[in-house]
């Protein structure tokens, strides 16, 4: 005869089928029929009164447990990286249980406040979090806005600074967070508001005086959300990381590795020697190493200092600081190459013809000893025979032959034919307090190419072992550019006389021509902008689509595990290859290489935006104080609104308002990218030269705008010179600087 079960029965029925949770399915599974139904019926009352089951509507499930679907709301990423959320709905008198939400490729970018909704996953692991996998997501978080606090009666307001927002935002009473009036803060929507209305926000940081010199960075870090803080478990440990003993490494300690940087860099993750390659089969051939820090041995896959790793996914440089992507112990210490202290490190070497190519290569795990840390302009230097007392001893072993392979191999790129811009790269120049000093352009000079081309052959070296070997890697991707990008591309060279032939197949080596037919004139910087704007970003995946800037079949990024997660990736994959250790890449990394290339190409988009914004009001800055100066310039951009100068000085960008420019309507073409007087059909275009007047400078939105005075050496009557009787000049709103840099953009 059926009998009842038990209260403990019941609710081990309930954790084993969470989906069957309602009276009629218990009933069901104890094949309770007639009284024993009621029975039933008045034990899971009795259940409830007693706290030991939880009722909703037909369900029941134990007390204090969740049901398996259920509405999170996303609390945000933990120290590791994770991301974490809370039931929206709670009827337990502990606090609420954190969730640990798992996202596929495809689920949306969650943020914290989000909504969404989530199926537990069940596991027997007592010791294991809740987890949650993401069924769809049905809200948006708070957004969020970096701004100027200005303090006002009933609370304040936020003057907003991120070119993204038009529109200021109101602080109720009780939610400033102490702000005072002119400080830049972080604030979250708090409510909602009709069209007509402000919205609400609350502060949420306080980020100190806007005006300040190191201010700059700062606004672009929090902007862009870069993580700028590292959690304490990852500073532990990188703290307790120890250094590499030799054991069963190769020993290179005997190799002249000599590492070659920017004279302000504080790590040093590659190195490099090169000696004539003494195998009588390759008569004028080299032998080339390349060594880079062994980042892989200290940060372990599934460990803190990886998720934190991935999290940044690279390194942020700004004029004034360094983001890392790895604690200074590691970055700036153990993982750093330093003359003359032993380091760990991954090298290939690799074996060059006399025509530069490579016809061999092998890697290593190795241990090796820097002989000397030299600044570009010091290796340059000794290589043109003018040593210092620090290269003069390295001049005949170290830097002659070091040149000599580079020449060799820099024949063989130039017979590659990789796309070749000529693109100057500005160096801001900073005072201690964080004033911008001065604004130049970066020597470019052939150490800069000797590093670079040597990086090249030991990243496709990388690339072509794990293919070898059938090792899922991430590669660096760069596709042709799209026909659209190409017909403007087209057109631009046919503004200034020059052609790019139609349906052939695309070449780095006809874009190279372009360039060529330019070079030295006055055309060469538009056409060179041109073309960098006709190319697709690159981007990292485990397909491999080749990479058609360098003109190469495969490339990986092996060189900087310091600074790029993608290196990383290539090490541990390299680590798994050979067979040289338990940290190599793993099952589950492999697993996630397409969501890890998003992530990282994403956090290099990130980051190049936040300096580049960074730039732009550091120039503006750099710029306030010279309203009224005159500027030769050349238009890089044409829009409906107006022109994009481009200072032949400092490399800033500034618009030319439409209204500014002369006195009749012009007529935009966005195919010829012209504006066209109606009444003196002058035609306006890209590459022309200019002579512009600063008129306004904003160094919190890092806006320029100008007065077009002349273009091509023939004057422009602007409206701010027109009789008296004509309409005065209007001056230019924040919010309209911020619009022209968005569309810019």
């Amino acid at each position: 005869m059926k009998q009842l079960p038990t209260p403990d029965e019941i609710i081990a029925f309930l954790r084993e089928n969470p989906s069957q949770s309602g009276k009629r399915e218990i009933a069901r599974a104890f094949g309770l029929k007639g009284a024993l139904k009621i029975e039933l019926k008045q034990l899971l009352a009795q259940m409830t009164r007693e706290g030991l089951i939880d009722r909703n509507r037909s369900r029941v499930r134990p007390a204090g447990e969740l049901p398996p679907v259920l509405v999170l709301r996303v609390t945000g990423p933990d120290s590791s990286g994770d991301l974490w959320g809370e039931p929206m709905q709670w009827e337990g008198d502990d606090p609420a249980p954190r969730v640990l939400i798992t996202t596929r490729r495809d689920d949306p970018a969650l943020g914290a406040g989000d909504r969404l909704l989530g199926r537990l996953i069940r596991t027997e692991d007592p010791e294991a979090p809740l987890t949650a996998k993401v069924i769809r997501r049905i809200g948006m978080g708070p957004k969020r806005v970096i701004g100027i606090f200005h303090a006002t009666s009933e609370g304040g307001r936020i003057g907003a600074i991120d070119k993204r927002t038009d529109r200021d935002w109101l602080v109720p009473p009780g939610l400033t967070s102490g702000a005072k009036d002119g400080e830049l803060v972080e604030a979250e929507q708090s409510g909602t508001a009709r069209s007509h209305l402000m919205p609400r926000a609350r502060i949420i940081a306080r980020l100190g005086d806007p005006s300040a010199p190191r201010s700059v960075s700062l606004i672009a870090i929090h902007e862009h959300g870069i993580p700028d803080e590292f959690p304490e478990t990852a500073l532990a440990e990188a703290a307790d990381a120890k250094p590499v003993q030799l054991g069963q490494r190769e020993d290179l300690r005997d190799l002249p590795l000599v590492t070659i940087d920017p004279e302000d860099a504080r790590d040093h993750d590659d190195a490099v020697c090169a000696a004539p390659d003494d195998d009588p089969k390759n008569p004028g051939g080299f032998v080339v190493w390349v060594a880079i820090a062994d980042v892989a041995h200290y940060v372990r896959p599934g460990s803190t200092l990886d998720r934190e790793a991935l999290r940044r996914g690279n390194s942020s440089y700004f004029p004034d600081r360094v983001v890392p992507m790895l604690p200074e112990d590691l970055s700036g210490d153990l993982c750093s190459l330093h003359e003359g202290v032993e380091r760990p490190c991954i090298a290939v070497r690799m074996v060059l013809d006399a025509h530069g190519n490579k016809i061999d290569h092998r890697f290593t795990r190795g241990f090796m000893k820097s002989p000397a840390s030299l600044s570009y302009a010091q290796a340059q230097a000794a290589a043109d025979g003018k040593p210092d007392e620090r290269t003069t001893p390295l001049k005949e072993s170290v830097i002659d032959p070091l040149w000599a392979a580079w020449r060799a191999a820099h024949k063989a790129r130039a017979a590659r034919e990789p796309l070749d811009l000529d693109l100057p790269e500005r160096r801001i120049v900073l005072s201690e307090a964080g004033e911008v000093l001065s604004v130049a352009f970066r020597d470019r000079l052939d150490a800069h190419k000797v590093i670079e081309d040597f990086m090249i052959l030991a990243n496709v070296a990388a690339a072509e072992t794990l293919e070898a070997k059938r090792i899922r890697l991430l590669y660096r991707v760069h596709e042709e550019p799209s026909p659209e990008k190409l017909e403007a591309l087209r057109e631009t060279a046919e503004s200034v006389g020059l052609s790019l032939a139609k349906g052939q197949v695309l070449k780095t080596s006809q874009l190279n021509r372009l360039l060529d037919g330019v070079a030295g004139t006055e055309h060469a910087e538009m056409i060179n902008m041109s073309v960098l704007r006709s190319m697709t970003q690159a981007y990292y995946t485990p397909e491999n689509f080749g990479h058609f800037g360098l003109n190469l079949p495969r490339y990986g990024h092996f060189t900087s595990p310091i600074r790029r997660y993608a290196d990383l990736i290539v090490h541990r994959a390299l680590i798994r290859a050979h067979g040289w250790g338990d940290d190599g890449l793993s099952r589950d990394e492999e697993i996630e290489l397409d969501r890890t290339g998003e992530h990282i190409s994403m956090t290099e988009r990130r980051s190049m935006m936040a300096e580049r914004d960074t730039t732009d009001r550091y120039l503006a800055a750099y710029l306030a104080d010279r309203i009224g100066s005159e500027f030769p310039g050349t238009i890089a951009g044409v829009a409906r609104f107006g022109l994009f100068v481009k200072l032949d000085e400092t490399g800033a960008d500034g618009l030319v308002p439409i209204s500014a420019i002369g006195t009749e309507y012009y007529r935009h073409d966005p195919e010829t990218q012209t504006l066209t007087g109606e009444k003196s059909r002058r035609v306006i275009g890209l590459g022309q030269r200019v002579l512009v007047r600063l008129q306004e400078a904003a160094p919190i939105t890092g806006g320029l705008l100008f007065d077009l005075l002349e273009i091509e050496g023939r004057g422009v009557p602007t409206p701010s010179r027109r009789s008296k009787g004509g309409p005065p000049r209007r001056k230019l709103s924040r919010s309209r600087i911020r619009k022209s840099k968005t569309r810019k953009r």
